[in-house]
């Protein structure tokens, strides 16, 4: 958002909302943007053979001693809950490329 108001030359001071700023500039929300990407991202590797190495690494854990507190939550976890927000399921994704990603631009913006 620093950029943003660098962009529109407006200052914290002047207390314009983040929303209205990213409208001036035509741009959307980082997180909506990340969101995307990883839903196409997941898309691609669902598309991919099982034995091809990605696939391997969707399910691979590390071993190891944990750190102290909440634990980390993994791609797969964050995925999910992007399909729940997005009513994808696996089957949208398995379809075809550009369909889901029309599917995620017109839920997510």
């Amino acid at each position: 958002m620093r950029m943003v108001r660098w962009m529109c030359n407006v200052k914290v001071k002047d207390r314009v909302p983040g929303k209205e700023l990213r409208e001036r500039l035509g741009t959307d929300d980082i997180i909506l943007i990340l969101q995307q990407n990883r839903l196409r991202w997941y898309g691609h590797v669902l598309r991919k053979e099982d034995t091809d190495w990605v696939q391997k690494c969707m399910e691979y854990e590390v071993e190891g001693s944990r750190p102290r507190g909440r634990p980390k939550r993994t791609w797969k976890q964050v995925v999910q809950k992007d399909c729940q927000v997005c009513n994808l399921n696996k089957e949208d994704a398995m379809e075809d490329a550009d369909k889901d990603w029309m599917i995620i631009r017109t839920v997510g913006g």
